[in-house]
């Protein structure tokens, strides 16, 4: 009888660190990052923060900082434990800090593919059909941070020969502060064209199956007929599913579960999270974000 309390307490004093590790949050934080209005982001991810809070037990709270630094700041800072990054805005967070943060996964097409693209364009009644029509005009970004909002578009179109230089090419370089920011100040006539993101896939009517531009037409924002692609980049590597690297083992894998589990939960909130169509979200590495990494890299060199 002794010999098995002993056992019996041996067991449960092993189990304990484990069970306070999943006790050891007293809540969990996850950051939306910018390029629609805050009260629309939280409007769809609030089922998101339902979902995860009655799956951890404990307050969940959803954060929509006015730009992407501040949902990257808030990670690598602590105050944040999880959200959906572009490439180019964890090449940041781990150039800054390797241990901050952890991609678990990854949005995918309804092709089964995990890529999309920076897409540019403008209003149909400026007669502007591609990059050569906007020499001398403006070309409107949303976010520094942003990889398809500007640093693919600052490598690729140079590249192609159109000086970002200001007034080498473009008669001006206008940051927006978001996607949603862009859609609107081109079809306000703010600037001639603009970059934002899309998979590329369905119709063009439609604002293809996901991306800002199918949000902009969900929203009523714009008519996609009003609108023409007038530039299109190599093919992006979708941004991953990041949580804080501190936050214990059974928290990030149970929050990780849920949301490859998701699609098969409730599309409609999987839908609103991933900003259109989507197959859902399968597991990435950091392995997949080397290039990018090195892209920011050299972005970063150039401006310093």
């Amino acid at each position: 009888m002794t010999k098995t309390l002993t056992l019996l307490a041996l067991s449960t004093a092993l189990a304990l660190p484990q069970l306070a590790a999943a006790q050891d949050i007293t809540e969990f934080r996850i950051g939306v990052l910018g390029g629609e209005n805050a009260q629309e982001r939280m409007t769809n991810n609030e089922c998101l923060r339902k979902q995860t809070e009655e799956l951890l037990g404990v307050p969940v709270r959803l954060f929509t900082p006015a730009d992407y630094d501040g949902v990257i700041q808030g990670l690598l800072g602590g105050t944040l434990d999880a959200a959906i990054l572009g490439a180019s805005g964890y090449a940041k967070a781990y150039l800054t800090d390797p241990e901050a943060v952890e991609p678990v996964l990854v949005k995918t097409n309804l092709d089964g593919s995990s890529t999309y693209y920076s897409v540019g364009f403008a209003r149909k009644d400026r007669n502007i059909k591609s990059l050569d029509d906007l020499k001398g005009k403006v070309l409107g970004f949303g976010d520094p941070n942003s990889t398809s909002g500007y640093l693919i578009p600052a490598v690729e179109m140079p590249a192609a020969g159109y000086s970002m230089e200001p007034g080498q090419y473009f008669g001006e370089i206008k940051f927006t502060g978001g996607h949603e920011q862009t859609i609107v100040a081109v079809q306000n006539g703010d600037i001639d064209a603009g970059v934002t993101w899309a998979d590329g896939l369905g119709n063009w009517e439609d604002g293809y199956n996901s991306g800002a531009l199918r949000k902009a037409v969900d929203a009523g924002i714009v008519d996609m007929n009003d609108m023409v692609e007038i530039w299109r980049s190599k093919p992006i590597a979708e941004g991953p599913l990041v949580v804080r690297k501190a936050l214990p083992a059974e928290v990030k894998a149970k929050f990780t579960k849920m949301m490859q589990d998701m699609i098969n939960t409730d599309k409609e909130c999987t839908y609103g999270v991933a900003g259109g169509e989507t197959a859902g979200f399968m597991p990435v590495a950091h392995e997949n974000y080397l290039s990018i990494i090195e892209a920011r890299k050299l972005e970063e060199a150039k401006g310093s």
